[in-house]
């Protein structure tokens, strides 16, 4: 029988362990948990979601206050088109989260990052061409462009000293998708690297409409696999969403991916960037306890606990300080929202508002609870200790289990043994 550790992924001339650890935004895929992934063989992302922000977390730099400090005197106007960032800031932010990274890496793995073209940051090229090219100046292996069609990101960096030596990928949900990515970089004269093809179990945003559960992750990989062959392309193809067990992920690879991206169990290991208590609330969820909503002002279904903070509430836009989801015209669906609650009722103190949520402030928060559909699963992979909490893992030990187990077995972490005195 087959285990995922008798596969490799061939990206040009490496031979990598065939697991991917998908780009959790904001910092939920921290450096610490891509290097563990990098340093055991495989491919590690992080993200560079609300970069601004991780760096003042990370670094104790003040880009935020900084920011929010300018442009102190709009809170309270609903108009957020004088809102810009600082793009030497951004820059800045980029090199630092990713250059402390490639630092600090390990190992025969590489390490990529998870780029959003939905974060949109007022000014969509100006920022996305920033942080590509801050990334690739800092070092980073590879680049996974995501939340979008990235119809010309490609583009924005063309002239780079980098482009053809990192490694670009894209991630879809469709064959469309995929078609309408390649038909628009072929001048570039630039093909992806890899393609991540996300289903309908992934977590967080999700590339389907709310009839998201008509799809399967194993139709849509097989008709991009027939594509590729009949076109004679020869790119690495790595499903995600919903693998939940080293063998799943072999049941992909017998069928001719090259790797398998995974994440949901990384959300309850030391490295993951969640705090500890919400990591808990991953561990005892029920399947009953998750929902895909619309409450993103991206547009994207978004799958979550429905215990988030983030729904339903009606905390003030805070965009002086974040806005990574402004759009060009300063414009986010949440101000809209919030704005119609405050018209109905302008005398109430707390305001509910159920249709959207401010998605950068529950995210620097960890108020938004995203999760893929097998997070309920999560409580087998561990104990239950005596305080009826659950046992946190080591990132070593899920990417291990994934890369060893067989007949759908989930190993066990040692049990934790309490200090005495």
């Amino acid at each position: 029988m087959k285990r995922v550790d008798d596969f490799r992924l061939t990206l040009g001339s490496r031979k990598l362990v065939p697991i991917v650890t998908g780009g959790m935004g904001v910092d939920i895929s921290t450096a610490e948990l891509a290097l563990v992934s990098a340093r055991l063989g495989g491919i590690g992302h992080i993200s560079d979601a609300m970069v601004p922000t991780v760096s003042d977390r990370r670094f104790k730099t003040r880009f935020m206050s900084e920011k929010q400090k300018k442009y102190k005197y709009n809170v309270f106007n609903t108009d957020k088109s004088v809102v810009q960032f600082d793009l030497e800031q951004v820059a800045e932010a980029t090199k630092l989260h990713v250059g402390k990274t490639m630092e600090a890496k390990r190992g025969d793995g590489l390490i990529f990052v998870n780029c959003m073209e939905k974060l949109t940051m007022g000014s969509p090229r100006d920022t996305l061409r920033v942080r590509l090219a801050a990334a690739m100046d800092a070092g980073i292996d590879g680049i996974t462009l995501s939340a979008g069609l990235h119809l010309g990101s490609l583009a924005l960096v063309a002239d780079h000293p980098r482009f053809r030596d990192v490694k670009f990928g894209i991630i879809v949900s469709s064959l469309r998708a995929l078609l309408l990515f390649l038909r628009k970089t072929a001048r570039l004269e630039r093909m992806p690297d890899y393609i991540i093809v996300e289903g309908p179990l992934a977590g967080g945003h999700l590339g389907f409409g709310m009839d998201w559960a008509q799809y399967d992750l194993k139709t849509i990989v097989g008709e991009i696999h027939r594509h590729m062959k009949q076109e004679g392309l020869d790119i690495p193809v790595i499903p995600a969403g919903g693998i939940f067990t080293g063998s799943d992920a072999v049941e992909y690879l017998e069928a001719g991916a090259a790797a398998v991206q995974v994440a949901t169990r990384f959300t309850g290991t030391v490295e993951c960037g969640l705090p500890d208590k919400v990591k808990q609330e991953y561990f005892k969820a029920a399947e009953q306890d998750i929902e895909v909503n619309l409450i993103s002002p991206t547009g994207y279904p978004m799958r979550m606990l429905k215990r988030s903070p983030a729904i339903g509430s009606g905390i003030r836009p805070n965009c002086e300080a974040y806005g990574y989801l402004l759009d060009a015209h300063g414009k986010c669906a949440y101000i809209e929202a919030f704005n119609r609650a405050l018209e109905l009722h302008p005398d109430e103190k707390t305001l509910s508002v159920p249709d959207k949520t401010c998605l950068c402030t529950a995210m620097r928060n960890f108020d938004c609870w995203t999760c893929g559909h097998n997070v309920y699963r999560l409580k087998d992979t561990t104990h239950r200790l005596p305080d009826g909490s659950y046992q946190l893992l080591a990132a070593e030990h899920v990417f291990k289990d994934y890369l060893y187990s067989t007949d759908h077995r989930i190993a066990l972490p040692p049990v934790q043994v309490a200090s005495i005195g």
